[in-house]
C-alpha cells in the first residue's frame, strides 16, 4: 500500500460514511486490504488494478459510493476517522 496522505484520509472517512457505525470497522479494513492488492497489483503489471484503483485510498474510494466532504469536521467524521485510524494502525507501523 502507498503511504497514506491527507487526501487519503478525507476519501476513507467519506466511504465509512456511506455505511451504518457497526459495518465501519470491517470496511475500513477492507478498504486497507484491497488498496495493498491494487497496489501490489500496479508494481507488478504496471498498471492499475482493474477494480481496485492504483494502490492509493483515494482511487479506490473513488470507484465506490462516498459522501461528499463535509464542509466541517463534525463528531461522526471525527467517529469514522478514528475507525480508520485505528484499523491502520492495528496492521503495524509499517503502514503508518
Amino acid at each position: 500500500m502507498r503511504p497514506l496522505l491527507p487526501s487519503d484520509l478525507d476519501a476513507a472517512v467519506r466511504a465509512l460514511l456511506v455505511v451504518p457505525a457497526p459495518q465501519r470497522p470491517e470496511l475500513a479494513v477492507l478498504l486497507l486490504d484491497k488498496t495493498d492488492v491494487a497496489d501490489r497489483y500496479r508494481i507488478r503489471h504496471d498498471r492499475p488494478h482493474p477494480a481496485y484503483g492504483t494502490g492509493t485510498l483515494l482511487s479506490l474510494v473513488a470507484l465506490g459510493p462516498r459522501v461528499p466532504l463535509p464542509d466541517h469536521c463534525d463528531a461522526t467524521y471525527c467517529l469514522c476517522l478514528a475507525v480508520f485510524l485505528h484499523a491502520v494502525l492495528a496492521r503495524g507501523p509499517q503502514n503508518t
